[in-house]
């Protein structure tokens, strides 16, 4: 699990869709939902197939297991990014998707599950609940730098709360905040203004924009599906080949 040095330590998250789910509606979008992925490749997944998943397609999240080579490397990148004044330095509307860095251990489930529901609309945040914890998380957070909108989301009391009740869940072994896990989550989303498909990872130096890499595919099932598989195959952790995928849609599919 890739995490920012100034960290706060939470116990992890299950990739569960039902804990995932309920989580998401503490937040304050009950309208959405999660639902296991239980293939990548595409025409599995198309209307008609036996796995197809619904029409209304958000957002992927993917967990998979990492190296520490992988984590090491993408530590290097943002810390070179930020000595050579490349460091992301996005605020406002005016970006494409929203994106925090992580600066809480263990929480990259949470974050994933952020960044996906932050960016599915320009403006209003149409799923959102005014004034629900994740309303308020992103209208504190949208202008400021990422310096101090990771830091909104780390002293975020309500969210923590909710996060810590959703992490109790589940049948996996409960974990502690102080272990090692393996597994990493990350989110890819279409953004709402440029229609790009973007990786957003809480441990890099910022959102990634794969329309270079997808050939311009902007189509959130075969060009989201196309990323899971180049992580499935370039970046997980070959002696523990292990991943799971979730799909955000709405919660009526």
């Amino acid at each position: 699990m890739v995490d920012s040095p100034d960290r706060f330590s939470h116990i992890p998250l299950e990739s569960d869709p039902s804990i995932f789910t309920d989580l998401l509606h503490d937040l304050g979008v009950p309208s959405l939902q999660f639902l296991d992925v239980l293939s990548i490749n595409t025409p599995d997944l198309l209307p008609g197939a036996d796995l197809a998943l619904p029409s209304q397609l958000h957002a992927f999240v993917l967990v998979y297991t990492t190296t520490r080579e992988y984590e090491m490397s993408i530590r290097a990148e943002r810390q070179k990014a930020r000595d050579e004044g490349h460091g992301y330095n996005g605020r406002g509307k005016e970006e494409p998707v929203m994106w925090w860095e992580q600066t809480v251990r263990h929480a990259c489930g949470l974050f994933a599950m952020v960044h996906a529901t932050a960016n599915l609309s320009p403006v209003g945040h149409d799923f959102i609940e005014k004034g629900s914890l994740l309303d308020t998380l992103l209208r504190n957070s949208t202008p400021l730098g990422p310096i101090e909108r990771a830091s909104a989301f780390k002293h975020s009391d309500g969210i923590a709360e909710v996060y810590n009740r959703a992490s109790e869940r589940g049948t996996s072994p409960l974990l502690h905040a102080e272990d090692e896990v393996p597994g990493h989550f990350v989110c890819f989303v279409r953004s709402p203004k440029d229609g790009h498909i973007y990786e957003l990872d809480g441990g890099k130096n910022g959102p990634v924009d794969h329309d270079e890499f997808l050939g311009g595919d902007r189509d959130m099932l075969s060009g989201g599906l196309k990323l899971v598989r180049e992580y499935v195959g370039e970046k997980m952790d070959p002696a523990r080949p292990h991943f799971h995928l979730m799909a955000l849609v709405s919660a009526d599919a």
